[in-house]
């Protein structure tokens, strides 16, 4: 499944990598017999093994780019101190990442097995017999075509729950549904419907049904094996239906009138970080920044974008942003412009986009949601703060802006992200459902290597497709792009290259089916295994 995501991107291997894993759990049959009767469904050790490894596999070598912040001896963390804290970040990060297969194995274990010792073929198949239906259809019944059914439901539905409830947590990137970006558009479109809930369930689901037809080939008589490709029709089925059905939404007209275009400018200033924060950074990137927006402006854009923190300085004091070269540009020259840098609030600071229009005033400001663990602040302070201060003299101390907070422009409202925002979906679905007509992105990235960058990018395509918006994405020192509500790539940058670029865009007023109704997939899946378990039990 690691395989998937970037820098191999082979996506099509996300369609069977799950059924070793779903195959392992079904067939772990001695151990589950042991503890049917136990109160409380206790498992040996060895059971989370297997479920383990695949998501240390998957999580570990998919997240592995997260070594690329060590060295950090330009923040003034010594060599060794710094290995340590990239291999804790890396295992910690693997370790929150393969919990959940496991507590999914977990989870999926106790519900076969309680449907196994219920015996729900065999009652279904004698109350349809007592009614009179014709046996040969009780005969099919109490075999095995509807059990894997349902254990496919089960499992699905459980894998869409864990990842909805760890989604909502700090640690969150590597859901299944990114190994679809942004390479198979149709798929992603699915997105359109529930969210990337719709995408991971859509995986689990053809996942499972390739693995219980391989079950039950095995468990077929010899004489029997001759057609064991039958069982795989109904996989090979769904994955079609699905791609159908995302190839549909994908090919639906844009329709875009004159009247919403907005001519959008990135400039991808390129600033390492090992230089941004002191005066060589500062001057270079004040001078690639003022150039690039003074160049955008005379090709008569409407405003420009620059990446996260590209002007590291609090653009909340007045006199601190007046004294900017970058500033003075912008009372010159009167084009909007999209800022990224730092705000304040109280006596925190927040990692922020401001809208500057043409008199220099600030008149939107979006502070990042989702801030960094560990590199821009600190979890579990009061427990981890002192170890962490003795390791690095890192200042950890932003704080993170609220779920609740829109961004206007003179153009309408916008949909905005900052960096890490990107991998939470519901924060952009929110901005859309409550007016947010385009969707812009900030992002450093400068110290990762390029596989965080296109995964990075890959997620950005996933917010566009969902809310079915055009998307401006500027970065450091690359991915930045202009986007389209396909998720066709319309202009991408290069790596650590200096880029200034512009484009038109449009301002869009749809709301798909999760705009408004968020993830209702995942409820869905779940009062349906529920309700077969009702059944079971009854």
């Amino acid at each position: 499944m690691a395989l998937t995501t970037a820098p191999v991107n082979a996506w099509l291997l996300a369609w069977v990598a799950l059924v070793p894993l779903w195959i392992l759990v079904v067939s772990y049959e001695k151990p589950l017999q042991e503890v049917k009767q136990q109160k409380f469904f206790i498992l040996p050790a060895s059971f989370f093994l297997l479920p383990s490894l695949w998501g240390i596999g998957y999580h570990g070598l998919a997240l592995s780019w997260i070594m690329g912040i060590h060295p950090m001896t330009w923040l003034g963390v010594p060599w060794w101190p710094s290995l340590a804290i990239a291999l804790f970040c890396w295992a910690f990060i693997t370790l929150w990442g393969a919990a959940l297969v496991a507590v999914w194995a977990w989870l999926f274990a106790i519900a076969i097995s309680k449907i196994s010792s219920t015996g729900i073929l065999p009652v279904i198949s004698q109350k349809i017999s007592g009614t009179g239906i014709l046996p040969v259809i009780s005969q099919k019944i109490s075999g095995t075509g509807i059990l894997p059914v349902i254990r496919v439901l089960i499992g699905t539905a459980l894998w869409c729950a864990l990842e909805s409830i760890w989604s909502t947590g700090s640690l969150w990137w590597t859901s299944l549904s990114y190994t679809q970006s942004p390479h198979n558009l149709a798929i992603l479109h699915l997105g359109q419907l529930s969210g990337p809930s719709a995408v991971t369930a859509a995986i689990v689901a053809v996942n499972g049904l390739i693995a219980e037809a391989w079950l039950e080939g095995r468990s077929q008589k010899q004489e029997v094996r001759r057609k064991k490709w039958i069982p795989y029709i109904l996989p090979a089925s769904l994955c079609v239906v699905l791609h159908i059905v995302g190839w549909s939404l994908y090919n639906r007209p844009l329709n875009q009138e004159a009247a919403t275009a907005l001519k959008i400018g990135i400039i991808q200033g390129n600033i390492p970080n090992e230089i941004k924060f002191d005066s060589a950074g500062w001057g270079r990137a004040l001078e690639g920044y003022t150039t690039g927006y003074k160049q955008l402006a005379d090709r008569k854009v409407d405003a420009v974008l620059i990446p996260e923190t590209a002007l590291p300085f609090i653009w909340t004091n007045e006199y601190q942003r007046s004294t900017l070269s970058f500033y003075q540009a912008i009372l010159d020259r009167g084009v909007v412009a999209w800022v990224g840098g730092f705000g304040q609030q109280e006596n925190s600071i927040t990692n922020s986009l401001l809208a500057i229009d043409r008199t220099g005033e600030i008149i939107g400001r979006y502070d990042k949601l989702k801030l960094v663990p560990l590199g821009e602040y600190i979890p579990f302070y009061e427990i981890l703060g002192g170890i962490i201060n003795r390791l690095s003299p890192l200042d950890a101390h932003l704080v993170p802006g609220n779920s609740k907070q829109l961004f206007d422009t003179p153009f309408g409202r916008a949909i905005v992200g900052i960096c890490y925002d990107s991998a939470f979906a519901e924060n952009f679905r929110y901005q859309a459902a409550n007016g947010g007509e385009f969707m812009i992105t900030a992002s450093n990235n400068a110290h990762y290597k390029p596989p965080m960058l296109t995964q990075h990018y890959a997620l950005d395509v996933m917010r566009a497709i969902e809310t079915d918006r055009w998307a401006a994405i500027a970065t450091n020192t690359g991915y930045s792009a202009f986007v389209n509500p396909r998720g066709e790539t319309v202009w991408k940058s290069g790596i650590n290259t200096y880029e200034v670029r512009d484009a038109t865009i449009y301002r869009r007023q749809t709301r798909t089916l999760y705009v408004r109704w968020g993830d209702w997939l995942t409820p869905l899946l779940l009062v349906l295994a529920g309700l077969m378990r009702f059944i079971v039990k009854n």
